[in-house]
């Protein structure tokens, strides 16, 4: 489940810069509902939550996600998936912390942490994990972290821009950063919505494909539709883990102050 974290994305970083968007990015928390969307091979159900919450803590950016999902196989047998995911990231999209831990039925199935830069020729930078082993790893230019990631997409959207390649830094498995291939499918309007702080605001429709960085395989290691609004909060997601598809739904939503 290397993406089950990743909500918390050829352009160069510099080419559709965070600060371009038009709508600031939002500090919000969020509650969606996992439903079963498409199964394969030996899944035959599966459900869940994932919480999400962004923290404005004035200079940075406090991320944390937790998904859970009960998933039962053709044997009857259900497991029980928790990923929990946690990252501090610059506005200025330099600096990086980022935790992930991965359980199946309470034994940890894949943990990372660590912390990354990015201050090489053309937006090329580091990371450094301590687990699950020391080990240092090369982040080719263009990297991006992910809440700059999503800021690059909104930003293209607004452009009129409808696909480009972004290499993406998130810290959820310990083989660095991967190149991520999106597809703007549609920008809309604003439009009355369920949650009255979103309804001014413009929305856009994407897909994600992520590949491992040079990788000539067609087929990508984890994929997600979803819907944007221009400040960040996503909802609608398709998220594609391979054996099934989970749909998330927001059911719960509220924007959050400054933590300074």
């Amino acid at each position: 489940m290397r993406h089950a974290a990743a909500l918390a994305w050829l352009l160069a970083a510099a080419a559709v810069p965070a600060a371009a968007a038009e709508v600031p990015l939002a500090a919000h928390k969020a509650l969606y509902v996992l439903t079963l969307e498409k199964a394969r091979g030996d899944v035959v159900a599966a459900r869940g939550t994932m919480g999400y919450e962004v923290q404005d803590a004035c200079d940075a950016w406090a991320v944390r996600q937790r998904l859970d999902m009960l998933v039962t196989n053709a044997e009857g047998q259900t497991i029980e998936m928790v990923s929990d995911y946690a990252t501090w990231e610059t506005k200025d999209g330099k600096r990086m912390r980022f935790h992930m831990k991965e359980t199946t039925d309470t034994a940890v199935t894949s943990q990372t942490d660590g912390d990354a830069e990015i201050d090489g020729p053309h937006g090329s930078g580091v990371a450094h994990y301590l687990r699950p082993e020391k080990a240092t790893k090369a982040l080719p230019p263009g990297t991006l972290f992910p809440m700059a990631h999503t800021a690059a997409i909104i930003a293209a959207a607004a452009a009129g821009k409808k696909v480009l390649e972004l290499p993406l830094f998130d810290g959820t498995s310990d083989s660095g950063a991967e190149d991520s291939s999106i597809v703007i499918t549609s920008r809309d309007k604003p439009a009355k919505s369920k949650w009255p702080a979103l309804s001014p605001l413009p929305s856009l429709f994407v897909h994600i494909a992520f590949y491992d960085v040079g990788s000539t395989d067609m087929l990508p290691d984890y994929q997600v539709g979803m819907r944007y609004w221009d400040n960040g909060v996503g909802d609608d997601m398709s998220m594609d883990f391979g054996d099934f598809v989970m749909h998330a739904t927001m059911t719960e939503f509220a924007l959050q102050p400054k933590r300074c």
